[in-house]
């Protein structure tokens, strides 16, 4: 077996040049000089949309994702620049007016935080009902959901290279301290993971913890190969920056140092799964994207690929078959379609349940079978992770066919249940049970787990 030493050596990385990462926030919106040929108009409406949600975009998004071209349709440019429909017209509005008149900025951040509570922040209870203990303090900036999956939210990694603005998470990046979830304490990480030996997956998940320097991600995974965490098989990484920043695995000063410390965990014979976020086949067509993926997987790691149905995005069949067939092509597993969670823009992205399932069916008829590894779609819901299966006709009845992927109670994972079918529900708790019933077969108790947190 060759060493961890030599390890980079197999990995050439001359062609590419190292690249200095320049970002810009809502601060610097009139420093980008390409934005600037966009009507006045426009850009007033991205100032005040950009006071309520996060922004963040860095210079190789700008410059080699988004076909300028194809402005404002552009889905690249949809993902990452603010657009006026993102908030309630009344929100939009309010906010508008304050900017027109010249208000402080006090009295802006606190109109912005008003409407940011009726947004809410943190769907799927994942304030009240995943907040795990050790020694009877609970532990800021983990999670423990379901029984085999613990998410750790490393505080170094807590912003991203450019921001989704679609992001469920987008509470993290707007500056509350009361809303954001992270953690510095490694020994307290790892104390809860000796405790709980049922745990058999780690996810690493921000923000992005590739933002952190290679440094800070080893004093959290490294201690895992020791005999104590062998129940721990699989560590999960949780990233966009494959899309946003592929210069992170080739050429950053630190890019080598993460190569290898992927490969010693494999080495060690952990499951190394890097969770990529992808929206759109734009996101894989420079040359450096397919460098990242290449030296990703030749370390033994995989590389898995998820993100949500958004509209004005990628609410197209043939734009995912065309993302599922290059990611297969680059080795890539097809993983997840989620369905935009019920937080924040929700009301500009979310797409209907019966949509959803048609694009996602759409999609699948015209790829092979190694790209319909992609389960979907999928509600990351309060109760697990709801797929809607199909739509059919059950004695008269027309009904969504659904099942748990993951659940709160592991006895609920992969038994199906109806609702009624409907044109415009867009998550969990717009349906109504199918045949009569009154609930759901889940709803007591997990009423009862959300008293029991509360």
């Amino acid at each position: 077996m060759n060493s961890i030493v030599t390890f980079p050596n197999r990995i050439p990385t001359t062609e590419f040049e190292e690249r200095r990462f320049k970002v810009y926030t809502d601060r610097q919106l009139d420093k980008i000089e390409i934005i600037q040929n966009l009507p006045e108009e426009t850009l007033f409406e991205m100032k005040v949309v950009a006071s309520v949600l996060p922004f963040r975009v860095n210079e190789y998004v700008i410059n080699e994702l988004i076909n300028w071209d194809n402005v404002p349709n552009d889905p690249i440019y949809q993902l990452v620049f603010p657009q006026k429909g993102m908030l309630k017209d009344e929100h939009f509005e309010r906010m508008a007016a304050l900017h027109r008149d010249g208000a402080d900025k006090k009295e802006i951040q606190a109109a912005a935080k008003e409407i940011r509570d009726e947004l809410n922040p943190h769907p799927a209870g994942q304030m009240e009902m995943n907040m795990p203990e050790l020694d009877g303090e609970v532990l800021d900036g983990v999670q423990h959901k379901y029984r085999e999956t613990v998410l750790f939210f490393p505080a170094q990694g807590q912003t991203c290279h450019s921001y989704c603005t679609f992001c469920f998470r987008w509470a993290q990046f707007v500056g509350d301290k009361d809303l954001k979830m992270a953690s510095t304490e490694a020994e307290k990480l790892h104390g809860y993971l000796k405790e709980h030996t049922e745990v058999t997956d780690l996810l690493v998940t921000g923000g992005d913890p590739m933002v952190m320097k290679t440094k800070n991600l080893v004093q959290y995974l490294e201690p895992l190969l020791e005999p104590e965490f062998d129940h721990i098989q699989t560590i999960r990484i949780g990233t966009k920056a494959l899309t946003f920043w592929p210069y992170r695995f080739v050429t950053d000063k630190d890019a080598d140092e993460l190569i290898e410390l992927f490969a010693k965990l494999v080495d060690a014979g952990k499951h190394v799964a890097i969770m990529a976020h992808y929206n759109h086949w734009q996101e894989i067509t420079t040359e450096i994207a397919e460098e990242a993926i290449r030296r990703i997987r030749a370390t033994g790691a995989e590389i898995r690929a998820q993100g949500p149905l958004i509209k004005h995005v990628n609410d197209d069949a043939d734009a995912w078959a065309k993302l599922w067939k290059k990611e297969v092509k680059l080795g890539i597993i097809p993983y997840y379609m989620f369905v935009e969670r019920d937080t924040g823009a929700k009301n500009y992205f979310e797409v209907p349940l019966a949509e959803a399932y048609n694009i996602y069916r759409e999609a699948m008829k015209q790829v092979s079978g190694l790209a319909r590894t992609a389960r979907g779609p999928s509600m990351s819901a309060g109760p697990g992770k709801v797929e809607i299966q199909g739509i059919t006709e059950i004695k008269g009845e027309k009904v969504f066919v659904l099942r748990f992927l993951q659940g709160r109670n592991p006895d609920w994972v992969q038994r199906p249940f109806f609702a009624k079918y409907s044109d415009t529900a867009t998550w969990l708790h717009e349906l109504e049970p199918a045949f009569g019933e009154e609930k759901f077969f889940f709803e007591d108790e997990y009423e009862q787990m959300k008293k029991g947190n509360g």
